[in-house]
C-alpha cells in the first residue's frame, strides 16, 4: 500500500536504517511535507531533527509491548495513570488463585534486615487471612449461593478474599504502548524523584528501547545521581 502512495506521488522512498520502527516513523514523518527524497539523508538524522522539533506525534505510529513479571500492585497503580498512548491487561485477582503468590519486596526495606523482618512478618499475617478466608467463603458460598457454576463461585470468593491482600502481590501486566508514550514513561518515572521500584523498572525499559531504536530513544541517557541509576532526556516531553 506505501508503495503505491510512492508510484501515484512519483516518489522514492530510501533510508538507511534497518529498525522498522524508525523505519515507520521516518517515512511518517515524511508524509507531513512529502519531502521524500529531500533534505536530511540519514535517519538518525531525520529523527534527531523531529524530536528536537518536538514534533511527537510522528512517534506514535510505532509501538513496543512488554509483558512484565515480578512487579508489585503498587507499581501497577501507579503505571496505569499513564493513559494517552497506552493498553494494559493486567492478571485478575478475581479468577487467580492468590495462595501460591509471591509478594516483592520494597526497594528500602532490603537495604535493613530487621524491617524486612519486620515487614515479611506482615506480609505472612496478611497471607494467612486470605487463606482463611478464602476457604471459609468457599463453604458459605456454596450454600447461600447453590445454583451458581464453579467458575463463579470461584470469583465470588476470591473478589471478597482478595481485599485482605497487600499492595507488595507480585503482579503480571502486559504493556502495549507508542514510542511517544514511552518517552514521556520513561522520562518521568526514571526521575530521581519517583518511586524506586517503578523506577527500577523505567531504567530497565529505557536500557531496551535505547538498544532497540537508538534513533528515537538516544537522547534519553542513564545516569547516576546519588549513586541511583536515573533516566534523562535531552529533549524533554517529546
Amino acid at each position: 500500500m506505501f508503495k503505491a502512495f510512492l508510484d501515484d506521488e512519483g516518489m522514492i522512498f530510501e533510508t538507511d536504517t534497518k529498525v522498522d520502527a524508525e523505519i515507520l516513523a521516518e517515512a511518517a514523518g515524511r508524509v507531513c511535507y512529502l519531502s521524500f527524497g529531500k533534505g536530511r539523508k540519514s535517519n538518525a538524522e531525520y529523527l534527531e531533527n523531529i524530536i528536537a522539533s518536538h514534533h511527537g506525534s510522528v512517534l506514535e505510529h510505532v509501538t513496543w509491548n512488554f509483558l512484565i513479571t515480578g512487579i508489585s500492585r503498587s507499581l501497577t497503580h501507579e503505571f496505569i495513570r499513564h493513559r494517552a498512548g497506552f493498553a494494559y491487561s493486567q492478571e485478575s485477582q478475581r479468577y487467580v488463585d492468590e495462595s501460591d503468590t509471591r509478594y516483592v519486596v520494597p526497594p528500602l526495606y532490603q537495604e535493613n534486615a530487621d524491617i524486612r523482618a519486620n515487614w515479611e512478618a506482615a506480609i505472612a499475617a496478611a497471607h494467612k487471612s486470605y487463606c482463611e478466608l478464602v476457604e471459609e467463603t468457599e463453604k458459605f458460598v456454596a450454600l447461600k449461593y447453590p445454583e451458581l457454576s464453579g467458575t463463579d463461585r470461584r470469583k465470588l470468593v476470591r473478589q471478597s478474599a482478595r481485599s485482605v491482600l497487600p499492595n507488595a502481590c507480585e503482579t503480571k501486566l502486559f504493556v502495549t504502548a507508542n514510542a511517544r508514550a514511552w518517552r514521556h514513561f520513561v522520562e518521568m518515572r526514571g526521575s530521581i524523584h519517583a518511586d524506586a521500584e517503578i523506577r527500577n523498572l523505567a531504567v530497565m525499559i529505557a536500557k531496551i528501547l535505547i538498544d532497540e531504536s537508538p534513533n528515537i530513544f538516544g537522547d534519553i541517557e542513564i545516569a547516576l545521581e546519588n549513586g541511583i541509576e536515573v533516566t534523562r532526556a535531552k529533549h524533554s516531553k517529546v
